[in-house]
């Protein structure tokens, strides 16, 4: 038996010393590196030999990877490295680390091509002036051989570990048995579908409802295959706090069954959730804990690897104190023990994002992934969000008010630039909102120009602290990056707005017109694609993943994705779901919804006392319903939810619904408690959802539907940009009042496009809908006009 290794994986284990050293330079895109390898490979001739594979053994370590380049002709391997900045910058210890690279590289070519000697160069490309400066030296082939084979001995104790590790972690996953006596209804059949699509090497879309236990149900199963798809690392994705909470305490119950079972899991979190030291840079003259860093690395990996928490996982607080214990960072140990877990737990963003380091880190190493998707009908909205990018113009204004001498120039330049964007006689900006149809060439030019002066400047002043200029610079590297992939995907659109508040020009002087410009990410298919192709199985799950085809085409999931529509283990007796028939939400009958809504829920709160929920479209109707209903019915207890309520907040809100509480809680649908939150039995009897959830009628969402209808078709355009999105969060609410098979409740869906059969059949299967009317001597024909359609109406 063999223990595989990436060259990079090699030397970043053996040769990494010294400080962790994260100056403002940030590391090119990988679109960037490689367009830059391209670039490189392109100024060669034509015996040039590019992305040489190339590979090694060494007792039980094979070695492989692919160098940049070779030049037969010269008898030159090439190593290239692309970078931003001043190339003097650049830490010792980084260079080091390029060399190492390169040299075990010049042994395998050696070996391969039986050479006694090779001329080695280190290719350091500036992505900006797209100059190259070449670093040179010559070896003999046995002088890289003793060095790859002293490499390959700091690494083959490791190696050893770590296939007795697997040997041990795979016998017991074979014989693990499920943590409980028995299925729950449904769970078997999601279980089942999980582990066949990780069998087969294909995606999974499961629709399972809430109470069947969807989370123990994806990763038994995804464990169970791993060791004969020889999976090497589970990827458990959540896009809020509460779903990574739930997989850590699923893999505890697991381990927890299974005392003997070896099994790596780590939680990953954001950098300022982990960061110790807020306030300082990351690199050994700031920062302690990245001083010697890589120094002191070794033995906090061992430590944390070899006494994980009480519940033998490694979460945010073992991590902590492990990395602490060994003076080391939490968030950059959290990010090296990746490499040695098993199953790692964290945000979307880690596999799914520009630059995400768990899908960065299965392609340099060629793992064999597994991805489960916790929740995902959330991930459309936040991979746009990841693939979209915005400039204000209102913060340029203050970094030039503030910068120095050395920027003036440039950030004046790209001032004129975007000021001039309104002087363009093709596309005068005479309206708040606009489209183009392209972004302007000579604006990113500045842009770039820009760029590379802040990032000249920080290096030359890394001690100075100024958060407006760091800010827009990373803005304006992301909104760089999103130009060069921009396409039929996304709008590029400009916002006209006076300057308010953030920047104080003038007392005296009127308000300016500034703008914001956006790369507004539509469609994110086209950049989750390769990443759902890099998995050897992803199984993404959620209780609303109707219709199918709206997620199949957003997230760009393979062609033969499988469906699984798991049957709801609850029965129609249990809720009963009420369409008020004589209500509408829409934005012009909002005040004279008010009073009818408030009358419906006093009548059901005094039939059956206990606690509720209503859910709004907005904060401003939220505060308006509840005034009326205050006024109306002071009797009965209310709380509500505001705007940017934080944790302790929200946690006072959740802790009202107690089960012999009595009130109703009034939310904003697509919130904090419209979703991720469990209240079973009596802790929530019912809910009042007054809205259909669909996005407001507005210029971007009108583009939007445009967009969408190039990509997907007019048909599908409204639904997929209205539609879909709004129904999916009311049942997503609506989910909050049945959490167990003995739990009884109720639920009004106050409006009356909730009986149309469009919106109907977008509603759980197992519900009996009924319709009512609050005033049935008043019907809705004589109060609001019917010529309003759902297409027209905004929530």
């Amino acid at each position: 038996m063999s223990y595989v290794v990436a060259v990079r994986a090699l030397c970043e284990f053996t040769a990494k010393q010294g400080d962790l050293d994260l100056r403002f330079t940030p590391s090119p895109s990988a679109q960037e590196g490689i367009a830059g390898h391209a670039l490189v490979a392109s100024r060669r001739h034509a015996g040039y030999q590019a992305e040489l594979s190339l590979s090694g053994d060494y007792r039980e370590l094979h070695v492989r990877g692919r160098a940049d380049g070779y030049d037969a002709q010269k008898n030159q391997l090439e190593e290239v490295k692309t970078f931003r900045g001043d190339l003097a910058a650049m830490p010792e210890n980084h260079r080091k680390l390029h060399w190492a690279q390169v040299k075990v590289y010049g042994w395998l070519l050696c070996q391969k091509l039986e050479l006694a000697e090779v001329r080695l160069a280190l290719v350091y490309l500036d992505i900006n002036s797209q100059q190259e400066t070449v670093l040179t030296q010559h070896f003999t082939a046995e002088t890289l051989k003793a060095y790859f084979e002293a490499q390959c001995e700091k690494f083959l104790h490791w190696a050893q570990r770590e296939m007795v590790h697997r040997a041990a972690r795979d016998d017991a996953l074979a014989s693990l048995a499920f943590p409980y006596a028995e299925f729950r209804t449904g769970q078997r059949e999601l279980a089942e579908a999980v582990y066949r699509s990780a069998t087969s090497s294909r995606c999974l879309m499961a629709q399972a409802p809430t109470g069947i236990g969807k989370t123990i149900g994806t990763v038994f199963p995804l464990l169970k295959a791993a060791p004969k798809q020889q999976i090497d690392k589970i990827f458990f994705l959540a896009a809020k706090t509460p779903g990574r909470r739930l997989a850590l305490d699923a893999l505890a119950l697991v381990k927890h069954g299974a005392p003997s079972l070896p099994l790596r899991v780590i939680e990953l979190v954001a950098r300022d959730k982990a960061c110790e030291h807020l306030d300082k840079a990351c690199h050994g003259e700031s920062c302690p804990l990245a001083r010697g860093f890589y120094d002191r690395l070794p033995a906090a990996r061992s430590a944390a690897l070899a006494e994980p928490g009480a519940d033998g996982l490694l979460d945010k607080e073992t991590l902590r104190t492990v990395a602490l214990a060994h003076g080391v960072c939490p968030y950059y140990l959290s990010q090296d023990l990746v490499r040695w877990s098993d199953v790692v737990v964290g945000d979307y963003n880690y596999f799914f994002d520009v630059s995400a380091l768990l899908h960065g880190l299965t392609v340099a190493n060629g793992w064999c992934v597994s991805v489960l998707v916790d929740e995902a009908h959330n991930l459309v909205d936040r991979a746009r969000k990841m693939y979209s990018a915005e400039l204000d113009q209102t913060d340029l204004a203050g970094v030039r008010q503030s910068a120095g001498p050395a920027l003036k120039k440039p950030l004046d330049r790209l001032h004129r630039v975007w000021r001039d964007l309104a002087r363009d006689p093709q596309h005068p900006i005479d309206q708040a909102y606009q489209v183009r149809a392209s972004l302007p060439d000579k604006f990113l030019l500045a842009l770039q120009n820009a760029t590379s002066s802040i990032s000249d400047d920080l290096e030359e002043n890394p001690t100075r602290v100024d958060t407006a200029l760091q800010r827009f610079y990373f803005d304006a590297l992301h909104f760089s990056r999103m130009a060069e992939s921009f396409g039929a995907h996304s709008l590029f659109d400009i916002t006209q707005d006076t300057a308010q508040g953030r920047h104080a020009f003038s007392a005296n002087r009127p308000a300016a017109r500034f703008s914001r410009l956006s790369i507004r990410n539509v469609v994110p298919a086209p950049f989750l694609a390769p990443r759902f192709a890099a998995a050897r199985s992803a199984a993404l799950f959620s209780a609303t993943l109707s219709p199918q085809n709206y997620h199949a085409d957003t997230l760009g999931l393979p062609a033969n994705t499988v469906w699984v529509d798991v049957p709801s283990p609850f029965l129609a007796e249990q809720l009963a779901v009420q369409v008020v028939g004589d209500i509408s939400t829409r934005y012009q009958h909002r005040e004279l919804s008010l009073a009818p809504i408030a009358q419906l829920m006093a009548r059901q709160y005094q039939q059956q006392p206990g606690n509720y929920l209503v859910f709004v479209s907005s904060y401003d109707y939220l505060e308006k319903l509840a005034g009326r209903f205050q006024q109306l019915h002071s009797q009965i207890p209310i709380w509500m939810q505001t705007r940017r309520m934080d944790e302790v907040a929200r946690d006072e809100f959740l802790a009202r619904f107690v089960p012999e509480g009595k009130g109703i809680g009034f939310a904003v649908l697509g919130g904090a408690f419209a979703e991720g939150i469990d209240l079973p039995g009596q802790r929530l009897i019912g809910a009042f959802i007054a809205t259909l959830g669909l996005p407001q009628v507005n210029p971007v969402n009108e583009q939007i539907k445009l967009r969408m209808a190039e990509n997907f078709g007019v048909r599908q355009a409204y639904d997929y940009t209205y539609l879909y999105p709004g129904i999916q969060k009311v049942v997503q609410a609506a989910g909050r009042v049945i959490r167990t098979t003995q739990d009884q409740g109720v639920i009004f869906l106050m409006d009356d496009r909730f009986a149309r059969p469009e919106v109907k059949r977008l509603l759980p299967a197992w519900w009996e809908v009924r319709q009512m009317r609050i005033r049935p001597a008043n019907p809705i024909d004589e109060i609001w006009p019917r010529e309003v359609s759902v297409d027209s109406a905004s929530p």
